[in-house]
């Protein structure tokens, strides 16, 4: 499975790449107004430091305007995906732009239904939103489980399935196990895999007991 962060923080995003975990990055507008700067120079810098996919949105709702947009973010870098929205307006820019060569991002998706358009648009990508569905009481990972079985199907498919809107490790561990190829995630969430108490508790002894013995291996 392939990590990518959910952010714009250009700070969390250098800090985790030096990692080695991160693969890729997904935005949007609402994290891009969060950090106060301008759009393209925020896609840019976020571009220059991960070698994988980044999407970036656009914030059109028509066709053209949208297609206008997401061939512009597509030339600021090789490795810019550019995301539009689970529409038929966006399904339609979808296709424009693979037919360009450029990677798709399709958003907000919730329904198999949905899932298969954008496989059959062209989408490199496609996020199905869990943690909304999970919100109102659908089962968020249930979507990602019948997405990946219909796109097993066909061959045909080369949409890789991003599961978005994680809230929290379980839902990287449950989206590992049906065999998504990718989870975005907040910087919180990443970090939060590394953690379990018995980790730190045992830790902690080995430390204590190798205090104890009064050597240093750089010493020796």
């Amino acid at each position: 499975m392939k990590f990518f962060v959910d952010t714009a923080d250009t700070d969390e995003i250098r800090d985790l790449a030096a990692t080695g975990f991160v693969d890729g990055v997904t935005t949007n507008p609402s994290l891009i107004a969060k950090s106060g700067r301008k759009f393209l120079d925020v896609v840019r810098e976020i571009c220059d430091m991960v070698d994988g996919p980044v999407s970036a949105e656009v914030t059109a709702t028509d066709h053209e305007t949208m297609l206008s947009e997401g061939r512009k973010l597509a030339q600021l870098a090789r490795n810019v995906a550019v995301k539009v929205p689970m529409t038929p307006d966006g399904l339609k820019t979808c296709r424009a732009l693979a037919d360009d060569g450029a990677m798709v991002n399709v958003t907000l998706c919730f329904s198999p239904g949905q899932a298969i358009l954008a496989a059959k648009a062209g989408a490199s990508f496609v996020s199905p939103f869990i943690g909304r569905l999970d919100d109102i009481s659908r089962d968020g990972m249930q979507l990602i489980a019948d997405i990946i079985a219909i796109y097993r199907q066909y061959d045909r498919f080369g949409t890789e399935v991003l599961v978005a809107s994680i809230r929290h490790p379980m839902h990287v561990v449950e989206a590992a196990k049906l065999g998504a190829h990718i989870a975005t995630m907040p910087p919180n969430v990443l970090r939060q895999l590394y953690k379990h108490p018995l980790t730190d508790a045992g830790l902690a002894a080995f430390l204590a007991d190798w205090e104890k013995t009064g050597q240093s291996i750089l010493d020796s």
